[in-house]
């Protein structure tokens, strides 16, 4: 199984990832664990006596997505920054059944691979779809949860029927695609953000993106989310209906703040919420 167009795509996406990771601003461990679907790619960093944080990024990414945040949340973490497996990291491309607990065991051997009882964890779009289920399936375990435009919660946009057409437009289209999703490119980016974008480019370029829907949580899931819970939703989300996903979580889940940025794109970049959070529910 392979998540690649071509072999040679693969290897543009991960040498390209290799050099993004030699920006990374802290020192950190690259940690590879087996689980029964094989290798998953694990980036530690910060203070091991610090409150363990996990981070788990959206589809079509990997822990490249946490860059701009690591060296101001790691001195108060220490943080597990995972590759998902089934994305273009460093972890096997696998990419499980989303109905049922697949994903759910999977992150089960990794905590155990980390020697990790209970974490904080932040997930954002798939990921915190994956940070919602793990909740879901595992309270006992999740302590704080923070997302970002969180999937599962309110309904998908038909995104990809205005995207493929734009794809075939070549390096302009691809750039609108971009654009729809992140958000217009800033002007005189700095060195890191233009390997970034590199990165983000290769795997448009080279990787299959996911077709399959998110399955939706419905309400007696949610309402078994018992740890205090921070998500912030964007007004201009092309992918997901932020309104239906705001609405839902503060319907269903007791211990919850949503914070609606109304002219943010799918990626939220404006995070400074999330530490204050994590920092005034530690314990």
């Amino acid at each position: 199984m392979t998540i690649y167009k071509s072999t040679d795509g693969e290897h543009a996406v991960k040498q390209c990832y290799n050099e993004v990771l030699k920006l990374w601003p802290v020192a950190f461990e690259s940690l590879t664990l087996p689980t029964r679907h094989g290798e998953t790619h694990v980036l530690a960093c910060g203070d091991a006596a610090l409150p363990p944080l996990l981070l788990m990024h959206g589809a079509m990414s990997n822990a490249s997505a946490w860059l701009q945040n690591i060296e101001e949340w790691s001195k108060h973490f220490h943080i597990y920054a995972i590759d998902m497996i089934g994305e273009p990291g460093l972890s096997a491309q696998v990419r499980l059944p989303m109905a049922g607990d697949a994903y759910a065991l999977w992150l089960d051997e990794v905590m155990q691979g980390l020697s990790l009882s209970h974490v904080a964890i932040v997930g954002e779009s798939l990921g915190g779809w994956l940070a919602l289920d793990y909740a879901n399936r595992r309270p006992e375990k999740v302590n704080r949860l923070a997302l970002l435009v969180p999937g599962g919660v309110g309904p998908q946009r038909k995104f990809l029927l205005k995207a493929l057409p734009l794809m075939l437009l070549g390096k302009w289209g691809k750039r609108k695609v971009r654009e729809m999703i992140f958000g217009p490119e800033e002007k005189n980016p700095s060195a890191t953000m233009l390997k970034l974008r590199q990165l983000f480019a290769l795997i448009t370029r080279h990787v299959i993106p996911r077709f399959d829907r998110l399955p939706i949580f419905n309400d007696q899931a949610l309402q078994a989310i018992t740890a205090p819970t921070l998500a912030i939703v964007a007004g201009k989300d092309v992918l997901l209906n932020s309104k239906a996903t705001q609405a839902r979580l503060e319907a269903n889940v007791a211990d919850i703040k949503v914070i609606y940025q109304p002219e943010a794109p799918h990626l939220i970049r404006d995070r400074g919420a999330i530490l204050e959070f994590l920092l005034k529910t530690t314990t």
